[in-house]
Order: structure tokens, then C-alpha cells, then sequence
């Protein structure tokens, strides 16, 4: 229960830090904020004593004699050095048990801590001292972080400044040098252009993937259709000059008989008027 008390009002005490360092009053956040770490180490120091007395409860059997086990002296020591120290009436009460059981000279070895029995944690639990100004600095930036406050103001904008510079020119210039400087020849020629230099086709075929039928597949682009000949032109193409002599020949004699006549003569004026006539009766 009182574990749970400090805890809440180290809370409270916490949230009023962070208003401090909001306002910029860092100086009394520096001396509040000690009630809040002495807070927190009479809390350790609690639960240090609460494992001791579950320890006594676990080995209550050795209680019974007059003398202290070896094993429990620790914790009974720490218990009656500690208990006066503390604002629970139920550790007190235990201490006044054991200084009952175990007589004043006990009691005194443990308070005074002479044959130094009592645990190292516990003696620095119970130191009053200043804490060191490492431990103030963490504390408040703890509790900063925690409620959203900026601090230390000072050192987080020099940061920021720091980082902008860093932004603006991160290389120290080498790059833009390196960029402003002509490239020379033998660089030039070492150089690869790039792929989508020069005109484009309006056109672009993807290269088939090759298998293992095809191990080199090459595009085939669509062109004009192949003209077969036909059976006139290859008829044509076989006749011989000679056959080709024949048929002239053929086509004039044919010309010839029809200029002839039936007969294979050809007719002069006056048959021909006859032959009208005769068609005209």
C-alpha cells in the first residue's frame, strides 16, 4: 500500500517537471525533481524488504531456536537496520520481534552495522546524500520524453541547426565540384550511350524467350506476301521458243484465210457485188 502511494504521487510530481521544463524554469526542476529519484529509491528499498520477510515466512522453522541461523542473518539484520527508516508500522513491528528474540547486543551488531551482515543494498538505500547530477539530467529528460516537452531547448536547436547545415551541403561540395568538372576524352570514349539514344520505332517487338527446342529464337517481322506463280505463267514459262515460233505462225495464217475468203483466193469488186446481191434476195 504504500509502495502504491509513492507511486502515485512520484506520478503527480512528474507531471508537474514536465510543466516546469515547458515553462523554462529548469532550476526548480532540478531541486523537485530529487523529491521524485529519494521517491523512487525508498520504493527499491521496500521491495528489497519485502523479499526478506517472505523469506522469514518461507523458513519460519528456523526461527525457533535461540541463536540465528546463518542463513536468515542477513535478512533479520537488514530488517532491523532498515525498519526505523521506513513509514510502515508492519516492518517496525517485525523488528521489535526479532530484537525480542534475538536480544540488544544482536540488535546493536545490526543497527550499527559493525560486523557488516547487512546487505550493501540495503546500507545504499539508506545513504542521505545528493543525487549526482548525471542521474538529475536523465530524470528530467525521462520525463520530457515521456509528457512531449522539448528539452534541453538549447541543445536540441543546436542540433537542428546542425542537422540543416548537414542537409544543405552533406558532401562538403565535393560532389557538385566533381559534377561542374568537363570530362576528357579517354573518358568520353570509355563511356556507354545510352540505350534510348537516337530515334524510336513506333513499333517495338518483345525478343521471344528461348526453350529448349530453340536455344537462339530469332523475331520474325511481317513483310509482303510471296507470289506463287500461277498455272498459265509456269504453262508459259515451259513453252519453247520454237512452240512459241508455231503458234505465231498459226495466228497470221489464220489471219490470212479469213482475208481469202472460203475459197483462198481473194475476191475482186465484182464478186463481191454479186455476193451482196444475193444476200439481198
Amino acid at each position: 500500500m504504500v509502495q502504491q502511494k509513492d507511486t502515485a504521487i512520484a506520478k503527480q510530481q512528474r507531471r508537474q517537471m514536465a510543466h516546469l521544463l515547458e515553462q523554462g524554469k529548469e532550476e526548480s526542476a532540478r531541486i523537485r525533481v530529487e523529491n521524485i529519484i529519494r521517491s523512487d529509491i525508498t520504493t527499491e528499498l521496500l521491495e528489497i524488504l519485502e523479499l526478506y520477510c517472505e523469506l522469514l515466512l518461507a523458513r519460519i522453522g528456523l526461527l525457533e531456536p535461540k541463536e540465528c541461523d546463518p542463513g536468515l542473518e542477513e535478512a533479520i539484520k537488514s530488517i532491523i537496520h532498515a525498519a526505523p527508516r521506513t513509514d510502515v508500522k508492519e516492518l517496525q513491528q517485525a523488528r521489535q520481534l526479532l530484537v525480542e528474540k534475538y536480544g540488544k547486543d544482536f540488535a546493536l551488531e545490526a543497527i550499527e552495522n559493525t560486523d557488516g551482515k547487512v546487505a550493501e543494498r540495503v546500507v545504499k538505500k539508506l545513504k542521505v546524500e545528493p543525487p549526482d547530477a548525471v542521474l538529475v539530467d536523465l530524470y528530467l529528460k525521462e520525463i520530457a520524453k515521456t509528457y512531449g516537452v522539448e528539452w534541453p531547448r538549447a541543445h536540441t536547436k543546436r542540433q537542428k541547426e546542425s542537422d540543416e547545415e548537414d542537409d544543405d551541403d552533406p558532401s562538403g561540395g565535393q560532389v557538385v565540384k566533381s559534377l561542374e568538372e568537363p570530362l576528357t576524352t579517354e573518358e568520353l570514349t570509355k563511356a556507354t550511350p545510352p540505350r534510348d539514344l537516337g530515334p524510336k520505332s513506333p513499333v517495338s517487338i518483345a525478343p521471344p524467350s528461348p526453350s529448349t527446342d530453340n536455344l537462339s529464337p530469332r523475331v520474325k517481322l511481317p513483310g509482303p506476301p510471296e507470289l506463287k506463280p500461277t498455272a498459265k505463267m509456269s504453262g508459259l514459262k515451259k513453252q519453247t521458243p520454237n512452240t512459241q515460233a508455231e503458234s505465231g505462225a498459226k495466228a497470221e495464217d489464220a489471219d490470212d484465210r479469213g482475208k481469202r475468203g472460203v475459197g483462198g483466193k481473194i475476191p475482186d469488186v465484182d464478186e463481191l457485188a454479186r455476193r451482196f446481191a444475193a444476200l439481198k434476195k
